[in-house]
């Protein structure tokens, strides 16, 4: 017979899901921030195709674990 099923529970505590929150979303915007200073403030010749798509992809990776928590009803 199969051992009974264990509940799948949050690596993080339900208290820390606000606070966590605020933080990933500071993060999400300081990297989307940076990453429109540097396109504005760089030239052409002198622009990284790999610097723009890591912070950009950091940026997104933030946002999204925010916006999918809050879809979720991870965010009290």
């Amino acid at each position: 017979m199969a051992p009974p099923a264990k509940a799948i529970t949050s690596p993080v505590p339900d208290a820390w899901y606000p606070t966590l929150a605020v933080f990933m979303l500071a993060i999400g915007l300081v990297l989307t921030a940076s990453f429109f200073i540097y396109e504005a403030t760089s030239s052409k010749r002198n622009r990284s195709l790999a610097k723009e798509l890591t912070t950009g992809g950091v940026a997104s990776v933030f946002l999204v674990y925010l916006f999918l928590s809050i879809v979720v009803g991870f965010s009290h």
